[in-house]
């Protein structure tokens, strides 16, 4: 694997993001050289906090980090969050086995990587101000996030790869139960890729869909890796940031999904570009 050292030669200063990214990632950071994610796994693990703010958004007390090995400088979102309630209220009613935890952010990074989704940001479990803490790549070259897309009516340059990225979202969070996506936590950088950040309320135990409404296509690939996902790599994976229970409703999610597709047909199935 590339080391850090080898990859300095080939950083390029980028330009300050555009206004409209304040309202999503505001940054006014440096785009980092292009890194593996296991790269920037091991800066996150590894780099020193060297100052820190709020993130400006949510509600999970998510603090924006500058973080630098002496070599690299790049920002990190960092949430600490671990609630446990039996009740909770929510906009939709109260919520019971209600979770809030900085463990979903890194068991949607690992899902994202055994589905080869690519579509959330490189996240590590590390300890911050003496807590354990999820440390989020922060996300380069943000243009705005979904909210203000559909605020400003904004169209993407190409209209089929983004219903495909759309596509995608929707069935990962239906596999995940994820009661709070919202157009702020979907970012979409200069190339018009989407990033899926902020999964800390995913996750439930329920072994239904969320909104079966929303599955309507679903890339091929994507299709035989939800076939493939197992127990056993589940366990092995997910160890200290699922539970039994939450595996085990993950898993009957996705039999849902695959059964979902298998009964709409090819016309539901589609291959995804690549990027």
């Amino acid at each position: 694997m590339r080391t850090l050292p080898a990859l300095v030669v080939a950083f390029v200063i980028a330009a300050v993001l555009a206004p409209d990214a304040a309202r999503a990632q505001d940054s006014t950071a440096v785009s980092a050289p292009a890194l593996s994610r296991e790269e920037m796994e091991t800066f996150l693990l590894r780099a020193r906090v060297m100052k820190k703010r709020g993130a400006g958004k949510g509600v999970t007390g998510t603090v924006r980090a500058t973080l630098s090995d002496g070599i690299l400088t790049h920002d990190a979102s960092i949430q600490t969050v671990d609630e446990a309630r039996l009740h909770h209220p929510t906009p939709r009613g109260f919520e019971i086995n209600f979770r809030d935890t900085w463990r979903f952010n890194v068991a949607a990074y690992k899902l994202d990587k055994l589905l080869d989704l690519r579509m959330i940001p490189a996240t590590v479990e590390r300890s911050h101000a003496g807590k354990k803490a999820s440390f989020t790549w922060w996300v380069d070259d943000v243009l705005m996030d979904e909210g203000r897309r559909l605020e400003t009516k904004t169209s993407p340059p190409d209209s089929g790869r983004w219903n495909e990225q759309m596509w995608i979202v929707r069935v990962f969070d239906q596999l995940i139960y994820n009661v709070d996506r919202n157009v702020g936590n979907l970012l979409i950088d200069k190339g018009w890729r989407f990033w899926m950040i902020d999964h800390s309320r995913a996750f439930r135990r329920h072994k239904t869909l969320l909104d079966a409404k929303n599955l309507t296509r679903c890339d091929r690939g994507l299709l035989d890796r939800l076939r493939e996902l197992d127990a056993d790599t589940l366990e092995k994976e997910m160890r200290g940031y699922l539970d039994a229970d939450e595996i085990e409703a993950l898993l009957a999610r996705r039999d849902l999904i695959v059964a979902h597709f298998d009964a709409a047909g090819p016309a539901a199935i589609y291959v995804a570009r690549r990027e």
